[in-house]
């Protein structure tokens, strides 16, 4: 079946959406990075009717289920997927007004939290959010047991992945030209954290 599943996006689709909902904007372009199953894109998507989204994504598995479930859903305003590396420069998309990150920088290694904050920086419309969600540790300490655990196992799959120090995050994000707004405590023990585009000079 080419659509995949995810049960933590059912479980986690509607605590995000409230926190997209107070910093989108309701027109424009909002770019999703890494969008993995696809589910959240065809969740999101048509709780902002005026705003096109984008799903991007590098993985030839997760382009098809996003493609799958945005056939399937018929939301006039998802755009089909492109495959994205946040490495690179330049990205396919080339400005954006709001950006949705879930769930990559953990898995992944720490060239891409630097490719995705300057990525951010480079296409965001100034003052336009960039909303990152996932579990991080605090002042280099874990939220939560099940993190640490969560943690170890990633490290143990791969040694250049692993859950982030927030404010190592957030020193990256403002040296790219990326404010650090606040972040929202979600299920879990993850957060959502925001950031604006600061204006360009």
């Amino acid at each position: 079946m080419a659509r995949l599943h995810s049960d933590a996006c059912e479980r986690n689709r509607d605590p995000i959406l409230a926190v997209l909902q107070e910093v989108f904007p309701r027109e424009g372009l909002a770019l999703e990075i890494a969008a993995g199953t696809g589910m959240h894109a065809v969740h999101f998507a048509p709780a902002f009717p005026e705003l096109a989204w984008q799903p991007t994504d590098y993985a030839d598995d997760a382009l098809v289920s996003i493609e799958a479930w945005r056939r399937d859903a018929g939301a006039p305003n998802l755009r089909a997927p492109l495959r994205l590396d946040v490495t690179a420069d330049p990205w396919p998309v080339e400005r954006a007004d709001a950006i949705f990150n879930a769930n990559m920088i953990h898995i992944s290694p720490f060239a891409c939290t630097h490719g995705i904050l300057a990525g951010a920086a480079r296409v965001l419309a100034d003052g336009g959010p960039l909303v990152m969600y996932g579990p991080y540790k605090i002042g280099g300490e874990h939220t939560a047991p099940s993190n640490a655990r969560f943690d170890e196992s990633l490290r143990a799959r791969d040694p250049s992945w692993g859950v982030r120090d927030l404010d190592e995050v957030i020193r990256l994000a403002e040296a790219a030209g990326l404010a650090y707004e606040r972040r929202v405590s979600m299920p879990a023990n993850n957060l959502c954290v925001i950031y604006r585009r600061r204006a360009r000079s």
